[in-house]
């Protein structure tokens, strides 16, 4: 071997040392899929008439490119390869211009990464239990967590260590009990290969209490006498509002309800109505907020009774202020919110 090249094996858990003078090899072994390829770098310190680098890949596949130039330039060998890990063996070879050639032994990993997919579930939010559980498409390295509360304090904002758990794992992170509710969860997760993802979750919501408006029967529009108690409730809304709103873009959700007289159908779309009512008039008093609106009939009633019985604890309605699409406990079907 001609000692002017520089004998090595390229690995990524290793730096690459400079032994030689005439030849320098080095690594960009990871890469992101739609942004580069893991690539093959090499140094050229002294004069030679050119290279030759002939490798095969662990899935058989065998590459051979030829280059060459001037001292001072680096010739980037882009290695064009699936997503996934992959293993190198191979050689450079390198001529003089005296004729003479040398051949250096490569081998050497490298990572073609897609995107990281982070998945979390609606019921992997645990606010009560302060627990977080989460799932990454590719081996768990760490995560980075801030649990922000609706005081303006941060419950926790650190660090946790994985061990290289398998891609599909079900992973926990917890935070300790803080004064208010959960008003943000920030997760960022790393692979093995500090590749990250990250997404923000707002569990929070607030119900504002109120008096319930009285709508004539069969009605939708906001009686005269019953306007007072929508501007006390705007009132406390626009407080609400100014409270939290500082910690995130927040919503208002109106949700009407009716009793059981009459057909199913019919008290579905009258509940709808009645919400859309309770929120033009909050929006005509004046919040800038989004504001969108469900009906739910009689089938998510406060008071279980009887079918066409007059329960005046099911005519009713909710005011909810959320970031996201609040939770709803009794539900009878997934709400298509409309939105003024």
């Amino acid at each position: 071997m001609n000692p002017r090249l520089l004998l090595l094996c390229v690995a990524l858990c290793s730096p690459l040392p400079a032994l030689a003078d005439a030849i320098r090899v080095s690594l960009e072994g990871r890469a992101a899929l739609g942004e580069k390829l893991p690539t093959l770098l090499v140094h050229i310190e002294e004069p030679i008439a050119g290279f030759e680098v002939k490798l095969k890949r662990s899935d058989g596949k065998e590459l051979n490119l030829k280059g060459g130039g001037k001292p001072g330039i680096t010739r980037r060998i882009e290695l064009e390869q699936p997503e996934g890990r992959f293993h190198y063996e191979g050689e450079l070879v390198v001529r003089f211009p005296d004729a003479e050639a040398g051949t250096l032994p490569l081998s050497f990993d490298t990572e073609l990464n897609g995107p990281l997919k982070l998945e979390v579930r609606k019921e992997d939010v645990d606010v009560a239990g302060r627990k977080l559980r989460f799932t990454l498409s590719r081996p768990a390295a760490r995560a980075e967590l801030t649990v922000l509360m609706d005081t303006g304090k941060k419950a926790y904002m650190g660090d946790v260590s994985f061990k290289g758990e398998p891609a599909g794992t079900p992973l926990e992170l917890t935070w300790p009990a803080e004064e208010g509710r959960v008003m943000k969860i920030s997760l960022r997760a790393f692979d093995t290969s500090e590749f990250y993802t990250g997404l923000d979750l707002f569990p929070w919501q607030v119900d504002i209490p109120h008096e319930e408006v009285n709508f004539a029967s069969g009605s939708a529009d906001v009686p005269a006498g019953e306007r007072s108690k929508l501007d006390r409730s705007h009132a406390l809304i626009a407080d609400a509002l100014s409270k939290y709103g500082r910690f995130a873009a927040l919503r208002l959700y109106v949700l009407g309800h009716t009793d059981t007289v009459g057909p199913t159908a019919d008290n579905r779309e009258l509940s709808l109505k009645r919400a859309r009512s309770l929120a033009v008039y909050f929006r005509k008093r004046g919040l800038r907020v989004p504001v969108l609106y469900e009906g739910f009939g009689e089938q998510a009633p406060a008071v279980a009774t009887p079918d066409e019985t007059a329960e005046v604890g099911n005519r009713r309605a909710e005011y909810i202020i959320a970031v996201e699409d609040p939770t709803l406990q009794q539900a009878p079907y997934p709400p298509r919110w409309r939105k003024l």
